[in-house]
């Protein structure tokens, strides 16, 4: 049992807030039963962090700690039971549909895109350099454990988009001169969707790779939706084509 918010072991989790950290040790933390059981599942949890009293999920195990130090190390208002050191996830080939991140910075919407692309059965996300990190503990309770279930991988666009020309349909977005996904044929291949950065949409340069741009049509005292809300519908728009 772990009593004292400055053991080393309660130290080193709380490094894991920490990008550097994270990057440098190739773990990152998460909290929550839900979360655990999903990481458990994948078979990437590396220690379980468990409050006193509480009965771990599973015959692994554990590091019991109090609930001063649980409190210590979650970023949640209401600290967890449970919590687990986890191995970063293997970023795997990019093959089927894929959507690309460009430059998103708000953890809410890369949290519901990836939650959204496993619903909407696209396999692959690839973030730009640029984009927020995956492993942001707001990222990873907002997509709600659906980050186990899509390939995610951080690439230069440019590179990318330049080496993947013929093996997808690459589309953009463009509120003003975009035209709709239902109306568009997409030639029977893998489709490779740009959703852009919050505040400025999509980069320009990226156009001259993209076949075709789109938009969602809405009411015109609305110029835009949030990039998570806008990814959704897009992505919808994809599987029912």
């Amino acid at each position: 049992m772990i009593t004292s918010v400055h053991n080393e072991k309660v130290k080193n989790w709380l490094k894991l807030q920490d990008k550097k950290y994270r990057d440098a040790t190739q773990t990152f933390l998460i909290e929550s039963e839900h979360l655990v059981k999903e990481a458990l599942k994948k078979k990437i949890v590396k220690e379980l962090i468990v409050i006193e009293g509480y009965e771990k999920p599973q015959d692994i195990s554990a590091t019991y700690v109090t609930k001063e130090v649980m409190k210590k190390i979650s970023s949640q208002v209401t600290p967890p039971k449970i919590c687990a050191v986890c191995q970063m996830l293997e970023e795997k080939e990019v093959k089927g549909h894929v959507l690309v991140l460009d430059d998103l910075q708000d953890p809410g919407n890369v949290g519901t895109i990836i939650r959204s692309a496993v619903a909407f059965g696209i396999p692959n996300i690839v973030l730009s350099k640029e984009s927020v990190d995956i492993y942001n503990p707001k990222v990873i309770r907002s997509c709600e454990g659906m980050i186990f279930y899509v390939n995610i991988t951080r690439k230069n666009i440019f590179d990318f988009l330049a080496s993947h020309q013929n093996d997808y349909l690459i589309c953009g977005t463009d509120v003003k001169k975009g035209k709709l996904l239902e109306d568009t044929d997409l030639k029977g291949k893998d489709v490779c969707l740009i959703i852009g950065n919050e505040g400025r949409g999509m980069n320009e340069s990226y156009q001259k790779y993209c076949e075709t741009l789109f938009k969602i049509p809405m009411d015109e005292r609305c110029e835009s939706l949030n990039a998570g809300v806008s990814a959704s519908i897009l992505m919808y728009e994809l599987t029912k084509k």
